[in-house]
């Protein structure tokens, strides 16, 4: 519509006078102008996603959506390299010799644990999550059924290890399954599959909650799996790979869990449930640290551990998990004073994130400490 259009017929009675402005008659002041103020508005907003002009405000978010995709593919590029490689590296040198099957067992190994966190840490939060004030009732969905089929299958893998002599079986005919229910390894191989069974049927009953006695039973079968009979006190050591592989399971899966609720709670719900995170995650740590020094000194004399971690496939694969878990450490340190220091409590979101996948490495390390030959104690 033109301007010098005429507004109304000559031949009638005139009508009062439209007010002018700097625009003039058909200025943004009439309906007219803001027609087409619109539309050109529309037109430029049109032409600039044409041109490939990406909203300022989204560029951040996919950034982030990129990081988050980064850090699950280290995540599982590490998870699968560390058993496939890690074996051949820690023994390199040593004098001691690979077990056949050792990286399929460390893997196997590996997706057992990751499939102990999830559940327990869904439970953790959960608790954590009921003393926020003002918090949503939005939860993210459970992957508590996934894991425990994950585990299920991983249990079963194990089982039929330890059912061909602790070795990989080439085909189902070398599987003795009866074999499994007359030694102590079978019986507690068989007790991990069916706890992950009932840990999956739980998960998907009204009461997810009852998971933890499952989940406590796979945490005493590895437990006593890790100490046999003939070793030096194997009740001392049971308790203490317990409440290490206890707290570690929490720990992990705590916090990946944590992170996932925070993200869909945003503002402050999700920085008080960090908060609360926090708290428990540094005694978590402390218990940790307290058990897998004691775990070490047992296994390594005093006076012979700093010679052995670089000369023993079990001593180099324990210090890269102390790196590891330093590593963690100093992250979990700096989302902590995110949460406490900055003007906005999401600064603390990045280093948590970035300890997740530290978190995951220190999983897999744990599962190839788990197949490599303990040192001999002289």
């Amino acid at each position: 519509m033109s301007p010098t259009r005429p507004t109304a017929d000559t031949t009638s009675a005139p009508s009062p006078a439209r007010p002018t402005g700097p625009t003039g008659p058909a200025g943004p002041a009439g309906p007219a102008g803001g027609a087409e103020e619109a539309a050109g508005a529309g037109a430029e907003a049109a032409g600039s996603e044409a041109a490939g002009t990406a909203d300022p405000d989204r560029i951040p978010g996919r950034r982030a959506a990129a990081g988050r995709s980064a850090a699950v593919l280290v995540l599982v590029a590490v998870a699968a390299l560390v058993p496939l490689l890690g074996p051949s590296a820690a023994l390199s040198g040593t004098g001691e010799a690979e077990a056949p099957g050792t990286g399929g067992i460390t893997l196997l190994r590996t997706v057992l644990f990751a499939a102990l966190c999830v559940p327990a840490g869904e439970l953790l939060v959960g608790r954590l999550a009921r003393r926020v004030p003002g918090a949503a009732p939005e939860r993210p969905r459970s992957r508590a059924p996934a894991a425990a089929a994950a585990g299920c299958v991983a249990a079963l893998g194990l089982a039929s290890v330890v059912a061909t002599g602790n070795l990989l079986p080439d085909r189902l005919s070398d599987i003795d399954i009866g074999g499994l229910y007359r030694t102590r390894d079978g019986a507690l191989a068989l007790l991990e599959v069916n706890a992950f069974v009932v840990a999956g049927l739980c998960a998907l009953s009204r009461r997810p909650a009852a998971q933890v006695w499952p989940l406590a039973a796979v945490a005493v079968a590895e437990a006593l799996r890790a100490h046999p009979v003939n070793e030096h006190s194997p009740l001392v050591g049971s308790a203490l790979t317990l409440v290490h592989v206890t707290c570690a399971v929490l720990w992990t899966g705590g916090l990946l869990h944590a992170l996932r609720l925070s993200r869909l709670w945003r503002g402050p719900a999700g920085a008080a449930l960090l908060g609360l995170y926090a708290r428990v995650a540094a005694v978590l740590f402390a218990a940790v640290t307290a058990t897998g020094v004691c775990s070490t000194l047992r296994r390594m004399p005093p006076e012979t551990v700093l010679e052995q971690l670089t000369t023993t496939a079990y001593g180099r694969v324990l210090l890269a998990k102390v790196l590891f878990v330093a590593v963690v450490a100093v992250l979990a340190l700096r989302a902590r004073r995110g949460l406490r220091r900055a003007a906005d409590p999401s600064a603390a979101y990045v280093p948590a994130r970035a300890e997740v996948v530290v978190l995951g490495a220190v999983v897999a390390v744990s599962a190839l400490l788990t197949a490599v030959p303990v040192p001999i104690r002289w």
